[in-house]
């Protein structure tokens, strides 16, 4: 069976994995009862419980927080779970969040030890309907006795690391794409939307596609002067043909290699398989974590004078005597890929793309100017980093400051590692050099408030992503580089590294991804019976083919993170700017009906639904291309916006197309989809007529956009 994002679902031993509604309809209990607060089972004892040896450890934890499976049931990549995540943070887009958890018919959080609320994205705005909309946010979390951190606390994916809420061992959600982060402290991190997190508050549980997963084989020790930022831009750059698109990813190495990774290391890393395509990042549990969570009680309990409620030396030992997660020796894997760290230099990604990642030494003989400099974000700006680019200024003797006409702004992660920066003396020396400080927040990453990139202006950041028009101006440069590498760019004035790396190989050791066998059945070899279509869904769905000829749109060029946060912008604001940042013109040729189709990894990026409201706010109710974004599809699936995957497709209109560069082609070609044949009909320009066999769109999942999307199914669900 193929499941509606025409990803291939693997079939269990129990026979067809079990999909999410079905699973929810036979447990309606799901969304009125309390959720469990039981103490976890020792892991020895858990994995007791299952034949199954070759277990990775993104495997265990699943198994641990996927629910109503069926006894002696292990899970599987394809199937579709219940999922009970230990936390789930929502940050600005809280309030959103809440109108959708009344519209659904809810009134009383499930459970609120499982919620954490934080606001820290558009921290600048002093705006009266920000202030209000945050005002809001903070009095629903009186109300139901919810977790909250205020404007200027510090970034939410921080918070939920330093507070202790992302616990490894754990599957902890938020409502933000880089949720990933947890990751780095082995809590299995993942993105969810806007929708999933109302059905959280009010359930306790959403919905989830168990993705594959990819080992990545982490060797040698890293060189003086590199760090945990470029090997996450180099893996972008060095694996950069969707090699983990959707994939979770399980980081291994010796011993020795993973000594030679601190945990802001691989918070870094971890972070960034967000923009390398993964839906998690997930580093094991071993002694440098272990040093690191008694490291921070400490530093808790000499803040607080008491001990820390999470973060404490008895929970610590608790997790790693009864409670630690580790991969068995012998796990299985979709892909492996193995990184020798030891031959990496600096790296630098972009310009405006991750997937272009350059060894700094090559960079530097351009001498390119810079007009900006970035150390923010939940990437890099703890105390480590603004230490780090502390250090560089102060090997430039005590009057180095930033170049004359480059502005080099900093916000720390959180107050907390602020703090500790202003306590080492690190903050007040990029101050004294004429860094300027905005306050613990995301700011200009998403592109919000002050010193964002105008036109023509080059810009080099810490950041995780350097789309196109995300920092400012869509005529502006944006590259991504280490906190040293930015510290030293700013005082120069161009892309340049602080001199503390010195060359140990010529060229960077890896190898390609490698698939193991799947016994997965091609198309060809499926059923060719018809899929049975609910009431008030459509058999078919059939309009005129605009191409939008790129790979990777991202949520940025969909819909600009400038109206992200803005919550009272209208259906049709947002079908004038939708693509805006990929091609302005895009909403002048595209019309109401029209089918847009596009290359490959459409959608990716961040986890605002807008991305898929404001196509459907345009008329566009189906979307094709070569593959999607996971965040997408789950954001399409839940807001009632079809997609199908058709690669056959993409490439026959780039071999029609291969001439002039058309951001937004009108193509004259009619497509229609047949839903009870799971077929694409194509008919060209010039008559001729072909299709292909795509993904399954089953009753079960139809009925989720025949209520309008998921939003609507759990609202019917509730009145039952």
């Amino acid at each position: 069976m193929l499941s509606p994002f025409g990803a291939r679902l693997h079939v269990s031993s129990a026979g067809m994995a079990p999909n999410f509604l079905v699973a929810a309809r036979e447990s309606v209990a799901m969304f009125t009862r309390s959720s469990p607060r039981s103490r976890f089972a020792s892991s020895e004892a858990f994995l007791d419980q299952f034949p199954v040896t070759r277990y990775s450890a993104f495997a265990v934890i699943v198994q641990r927080f996927s629910k109503d499976l069926p006894a002696g049931k292990f899970v599987r990549s394809g199937d579709y779970v219940s999922i009970q995540p230990h936390k789930c943070m929502t940050h600005d887009n809280s309030w959103p969040v809440a109108t959708k958890f009344f519209s659904i018919g809810a009134t009383k959080v499930d459970n609120t030890e499982q919620i954490v609320l934080t606001l820290d994205h558009d921290v600048q705005n002093k705006s009266e309907a920000n202030l209000r909309k945050y005002k809001n946010i903070e009095e629903f979390a009186k109300q139901q006795g919810i977790v909250f951190y205020p404007a200027g606390r510090g970034i939410g994916h921080q918070i939920m690391v330093e507070e202790g809420y992302a616990w490894p061992g754990t599957l902890t959600v938020a409502s933000d794409s880089h949720s990933n982060m947890y990751g780095g402290i082995s809590c299995l991190g993942t993105p969810v939307v806007r929708t999933d997190a109302a059905s959280i508050w009010a359930t306790g549980r959403t919905w989830w596609q168990i993705p594959p997963v990819a080992r990545v084989e982490l060797k040698g020790v890293l060189p003086k002067g590199v760090s945990g930022k470029d090997v996450i831009v180099s893996l972008c750059g060095l694996f950069n043909n969707d090699d983990v698109l959707n994939h979770a990813i399980e980081f291994t190495g010796s011993e020795e290699t993973m000594q030679s990774l601190k945990i802001d290391d691989r918070l870094a890393i971890a972070n960034m398989t967000t923009e390398w395509g993964a839906l998690s990042g997930l580093f094991p549990m071993d002694s440098v974590l272990k040093a690191w969570m008694e490291q921070k009680a400490s530093e808790h309990e000499s803040r607080l004078s008491s001990t820390h409620p999470r973060l404490n030396k008895d929970r610590i030992e608790e997790l790693f005597s009864l409670n630690a997660i580790k991969a068995h020796p012998e796990a299985t894997y979709a892909k492996n890929l193995t990184l020798d760290l030891s031959s990496l230099s600096p790296f630098v990604a972009g310009p405006n793309s991750v997937k272009v990642a350059t060894p700094l030494p090559e960079l530097e003989q351009q001498n390119i100017a810079i007009q900006k400099a970035y150390l923010v974000s939940c990437t890099n700006s703890r105390a480590s980093d603004i230490g780090a680019a502390a250090s560089v200024f102060r090997s430039q003797g005590a009057d180095a400051k930033v170049a004359p006409g480059v502005e080099f702004y900093i916000a720390a992660a959180s107050s907390l590692e602020q703090a500790a920066a202003e306590k080492a003396g690190d903050w007040q020396v990029l101050v004294n050099a004429g860094a300027k400080p905005l306050p613990a927040g995301c700011g200009p990453c998403i592109g919000l408030g002050t010193g964002l990139l105008k036109d023509g202006e080059v810009g080099i950041s810490a950041t995780n992503r350097n789309f196109k028009g995300r920092m400012g101006s869509r005529d502006a440069l944006a590259y991504l580089a280490s906190p040293e590498v930015v510290a030293a760019s700013a005082i120069k004035g161009a892309i340049a590294g602080p001199g503390t790396y010195t060359p140990t190989t010529p060229t960077v050791s890896y190898t390609t991804a490698s698939s193991t066998p799947s016994s997965t059945p091609s198309p060809s070899q499926e059923s060719e019976s018809k899929t049975s279509i609910l009431p008030n869904f459509p058999s078919s769905i059939s309009g005129e083919l605009v191409f939008c000829d790129a790979d990777n749109i991202n949520t940025d060029g969909i819909y600009p993170g400038k109206y992200t946060y803005q919550d009272n912008v209208s259906r049709e604001t947002m079908a004038q700017v939708v693509m805006e940042n990929y091609d302005a013109t895009f909403p002048s040729i595209v019309k109401p009906g029209d089918i847009v189709i596009s290359g490959y990894n459409f959608g990716t990026g961040s986890s605002r639904e807008q991305a898929a409201t404001a196509l459907l706010a345009k008329g566009i109710k189906l979307v094709l291309a070569g593959s999607f974004g996971n965040i997408f599809s789950r954001n399409s699936i839940n807001n009632a916006l079809m997609t199908v995957e058709v690669p056959e497709l993409v490439t026959r209109l780039r071999e029609e197309f291969k001439g002039e560069k058309v951001l937004t082609r009108r193509t004259g070609w009619m497509v229609e989809w047949d839903v009870e044949r799971s077929y694409v009909k194509v008919v060209e320009k010039g008559g001729r007529t072909w299709g292909m066999k795509v993904g399954e769109l089953p009753p079960n999942v139809q009925e989720v956009f025949v209520q309008g999307g998921l939003e609507g199914w759990v609202k019917a669900q509730l009145k039952q």
